[in-house]
């Protein structure tokens, strides 16, 4: 009987695996592309006369129109469907990516038309703009417009994906997929610090930019050649489409219900709760990603490629936190817990872990991968933080309005992206005019460590027990 079993899965087909590997590089390209501002942060801060504000601006105009696009990313991809709407977002973001290298002169050619238009006040003599050094403002403008483009185009890869993920797999394997396909966050993530200052030492910043970009825009030639609609796919066996579809009549039910608006979730406490959490702690991970490599070149002088290994070391360990958050209720259910307060239980170990980052600052003298494995535990703890807020949406509201709770609470954790990164920017040129920049991230890292106990205890009193919605 086994042996038979063993043959049928094996007939079954493995193409769905196949797409599934497309929208892992996919995302690790997605990570790629991000990061790759910070990574060469410190030279273009010196290059351009950056403040602190002024990347601050830069990385939070990212998260706030990532923020915004998320609201309506996924209807963009239902629209114009799986194939093409995941074309369209990559080759956006893709471009996004490149044309960071010509930041300089967008911000110029910006503020040429603000100026024809009366609305910025170029001195060419003094070379200011309103007052500023035109270095400064012409890349400052030229770089917030290049996240934007990255930002609205990056904000398609998970809805894009997901989808993918519903249409190729029955549902008893769509969370192991998702979860192969959302590795390449952290695979991204990793790979960045050791390639991206490389590229900058040999070829120059803007070639890092401009290759990360074609990588993404090559991935488009496979994805139109090897990926249709199950039902149109000629490379599916038939076996494998039925097993594809072995569900599917009870997926298209849930498909056909009614969305509830966003103005009939917003009445719930259980929203509130979700999009307070996600609030708190989804600025922890932007501001890790952004502002690390600029804390290692201020607080210990390491430039360039010095930084690579750090980096990728801290999110290699993030690796262990999501796939270990994820599995971690799973050990008060044995204990006797239902799922929702065994998921809520463990959340509330995991939000003990980022209290060490209150030590990165004062053990920082030491040596400096105290605070890099500080600061990677925190990080870890994110990633299996992140693993249990999803899944609180599902414990508590039926399927049909999952989707549309998840994105309030994207939107929620994107503004406090945007807050945590001007509030960063702000307290770090404060406390540096002051010759004490060690402050600026000791208050920064103290609001990191806290935030998820601060979350967790919020959450708590809006939803004290389990209370699923079950009047939608």
């Amino acid at each position: 009987m086994n042996q038979q079993t063993a043959l049928g899965q094996q007939s079954v087909g493995n193409y769905r695996w196949t797409i599934c590997g497309l929208l892992f590089f996919a995302t690790t390209v997605n990570y790629l592309d991000r990061q790759v501002l910070s990574l060469l942060s410190p030279e273009l801060m010196q290059l351009y006369h950056w403040n602190n504000n002024d990347y601050g601006n830069i990385t939070a105009l990212f998260t706030f129109v990532y923020a915004i696009s998320m609201i309506f990313a996924g209807r963009f991809i239902d629209k114009f469907g799986t194939k093409n709407g995941y074309i369209i977002a990559i080759a956006i973001w893709s471009v996004g990516a490149a044309i960071h290298a010509f930041a300089y002169e967008m911000g110029a050619g910006f503020y040429t038309f603000l100026s024809w238009i009366g609305l910025a006040d170029i001195d060419q003599a003094s070379g200011t703009v309103n007052g500023v050094a035109a270095i400064t403002a012409y890349s400052v403008a030229g770089f917030m417009i290049a996240r934007a483009v990255l930002a609205f185009g990056e904000a398609g890869n998970f809805p894009a994906a997901i989808k993918a993920t519903a249409e190729y797999f029955p549902k008893k394997e769509r969370s192991f997929a998702t979860g192969i396909f959302n590795s390449g966050a952290n695979v991204g993530a990793i790979l960045a610090p050791l390639t991206v200052p490389v590229i900058g030492v040999m070829w120059g910043w803007q070639w890092a930019f401009i290759i990360v970009g074609v990588i993404g825009l090559a991935w488009i030639v496979f994805w139109w050649v090897w990926y249709d609609k199950p039902s149109e796919q000629k490379r599916l066996t038939d076996s494998e489409r039925a097993y594809i579809n072995s569900d599917v009549a009870e997926s298209e039910a849930v498909e056909e219900q009614v969305k509830t608006s966003w103005f009939t979730l917003l009445s719930y406490r259980q929203t509130w709760a979700f999009a307070f959490g996600k609030f708190m702690t989804d600025g922890v991970w932007w501001f890790f990603l952004f502002w690390l490599p600029i804390y290692l070149g201020k607080q210990y002088g390491m430039q360039k490629t010095e930084i690579a290994l750090p980096i990728a070391l801290i999110y290699t360990l993030t690796m262990f936190g999501s796939i270990g958050g994820g599995a971690f209720p799973g050990y008060f259910i044995k204990k006797g817990m239902d799922a929702f307060n065994a998921r809520r239980t463990a959340m509330l170990v995991i939000a003990l872990f980022p209290l060490v980052v209150l030590l990165a600052q004062p053990l920082g003298h030491i040596s400096v991968w105290i605070p890099i494995l500080l600061i990677a535990v925190g990080a870890s703890a994110h990633q299996a933080w992140s693993a249990n807020i999803f899944t609180t949406v599902s414990d508590m509201f039926p399927k049909k309005a999952v989707g549309s709770v998840v994105g309030i609470g994207g939107f929620a954790g994107g503004m406090g992206g945007v807050l945590l990164n001007k509030l960063g920017g702000g307290l770090f040129d404060h406390f540096e005019k002051m010759g004490n920049t060690a402050m600026g991230y000791s208050i920064m890292f103290a609001i990191c460590a806290t935030a998820y106990l601060i979350a967790w205890f919020v959450m708590r009193l809006l939803v004290p027990k389990y209370k699923p919605i079950t009047d939608l």
